[in-house]
């Protein structure tokens, strides 16, 4: 079924204009090795033009002088199993570090757990529930102060709901470039880069910069308000260092183009951007949370193209995408993309829009 039909007249911030269907044989299991040779779409919004071509074909889409900015952040193990001493079962998903030994979490059965009471993980690490927050959050104080020896023992890779088959080897959902842990969620569109790819990237004149985004829980949880403005999102911790502040910036004074990889190198562009004078708007170096919410309207200041997957429905990444490249052109991509038979979601296919 196709994307719902809208007219140019119809609100812009109605959540269900942001949703569609999909069959779930649509939905990558896995993803395709190597990995660049996933499929990609290639959109000109300028054009209106789309065309279909395979990943590693994307350094046909860069020019001599643009500036590729990728995530680098690294998904933690965040997913863990425990035991309350009555022998009842509890999934944990750490969600956000609060200090040593202090984690934010999610937690099934929720109604299980109240403050006081203890998880046990294995003989070595336990947790116990030190406060309820006003989302449903769990705090868990663990037993030991450094657990990420033990995340990386005893954890799992916090794969989508729609991912039903497990990954035999973690590191699939893990870009080549992953450096800084912290992440509850893969920044998807690097999936498809392979050291060969860069290499190639690198070797057209193309510089590549990273920025951090540690991938949270605004990542994935779906908007639920009718007016999608209404939609809270929850922060995420990035960094943009002075290196790569510099490396944009240039790019940006040339007329070169800044090409970000995934709604995450997006949203960590556009958080940065400060005004310098008048129209002219730059990077500038940050270390901090961002709860930057874009949304149709936004006049994006840094980001000239963007390297991205299919995103699932009502999510804030669907609407960011939307805002970057309008609705109806989105929607006819979509529709394309299904009747040529992409792969969606995290382990899916990919699109190039400029």
């Amino acid at each position: 079924m196709s994307l719902r039909a809208i007219s140019m007249d119809n609100n812009l911030y109605n959540l269900s204009n942001y949703d569609y269907e999909l069959p779930t044989d649509f939905i990558a299991q896995k993803p395709v090795c190597p990995r660049d040779s996933s499929r990609l779409l290639i959109l000109d919004r300028r054009k209106q033009s789309i065309k279909a071509g395979i990943f590693e074909d994307v350094v046909d889409c860069l020019a001599y002088g643009d500036v590729i900015v990728l995530n680098d952040t690294k998904v933690i193990k965040a997913k863990l199993i425990g035991k309350k001493p009555t022998g009842a079962q509890i999934d944990i998903l750490l969600v956000k570090q609060l200090r040593d030994g202090i984690w934010e979490a999610l937690a099934s059965p929720a109604k299980r757990l109240k403050v006081n009471d203890t998880i046990i993980f294995d003989s070595s690490l336990s947790a116990k529930i030190i406060d309820v927050t006003s989302e449903g959050k769990r705090v868990l104080e663990f037993s030991r102060t450094d657990i990420r020896k033990a995340i990386e023992a005893l954890g799992k890779a916090p794969l989508p709901h729609y991912i039903k088959e497990e990954i035999d080897d973690a590191g699939k959902y893990q870009t080549i470039y992953a450096k800084h842990e912290g992440a509850i969620a893969a920044p998807t569109a690097g999936l498809h880069f392979t050291p060969q790819l860069l290499s190639k990237i690198e070797k057209k004149g193309i510089r590549i910069t990273f920025v951090t985004l540690h991938c949270g829980l605004a990542t994935f949880r779906p908007i639920k308000e009718e007016d999608i403005r209404r939609h809270k999102i929850e922060p995420e911790w990035v960094e943009v260092t002075p290196g790569a502040a510099k490396v944009i910036n240039n790019a940006k004074k040339t007329g070169s183009r800044v090409i970000a990889v995934g709604t995450t190198s997006m949203r960590t562009l556009e958080s940065a951007a400060a005004p310098i004078t008048g129209e002219v708007t730059c990077v500038k170096p940050y270390n901090g949370e961002t709860n930057l919410y874009i949304t149709p309207g936004y006049a994006f200041k840094i980001v000239d193209a963007v390297i991205t997957n299919f995103h699932t429905p009502r999510s804030t990444n669907l609407v960011l995408i939307a805002s970057f490249c309008g609705l109806e052109f989105l929607r006819k991509a979509y529709n394309g993309a299904k009747e040529l038979k992409f792969r969606f979601f995290s382990f899916g296919d990919a699109m190039f829009i400029s």
